[in-house]
């Protein structure tokens, strides 16, 4: 009875490499053959940010082995897009509460500005933008005019060794 279960294990194993080498060498295997769409796919929207809803609807063509990669790249790609959108507007809105929280109304409506042009239409934000009034500018420290250093102040910004008790602006 042994013998017989060995023949046949060995009977299936050379049958197995030969089939295998005759595949090969022939090169008979077509592989998988494309499927046409089945017309139900629903992509995500492209006029305007993503919703929750908008996500829950969305719906992909299938394939012989599952959704179309095309289709899920484009739909991952927007989200991933939208997502990252959202998350920058968050920080701008925080940095614009931090700014009236402290009183510093200029940088607010700064922030403002900059946040109500990037939702607008391209057209009025660049509108939005050239209406905005142009910051003052800002000295370089490194110039030596005399208008310059006669107005301003010298200060020390070297950092301060651990354990020293006076400030830097003291020295």
């Amino acid at each position: 009875m042994g013998q017989l279960l060995l023949f046949i294990v060995v009977a299936l194993v050379v049958a197995a490499i030969v089939f295998g080498v005759t595949v090969m060498v022939s090169g008979g295997d077509p592989g998988l053959t494309p499927v046409e769409p089945d017309g139900r796919a629903l992509p995500l929207p492209t006029d305007r940010p993503l919703a929750e809803e908008d996500v829950f609807r969305t719906r992909f063509d299938t394939a012989f082995r599952g959704y179309r990669m095309a289709q899920v790249d484009q739909a991952l790609q927007r989200a991933a897009y939208d997502i990252g959108y959202k998350t920058e507007l968050i920080g701008v809105l925080e940095a614009e509460v931090t700014a009236l929280r402290e009183g510093r109304t200029a940088d607010a409506d700064v922030l403002r500005r900059a946040r109500e042009a990037a939702i607008a239409p391209p057209s009025a934000a660049v509108a939005a933008l050239d209406a905005a009034p142009s910051p003052e500018p800002v000295p370089d420290p490194a110039d030596d005019s005399p208008s310059s250093s006669a107005d301003s102040p010298k200060i020390d910004v070297t950092p301060a060794k651990v354990g020293d008790e006076e400030p830097a602006e003291q020295r």
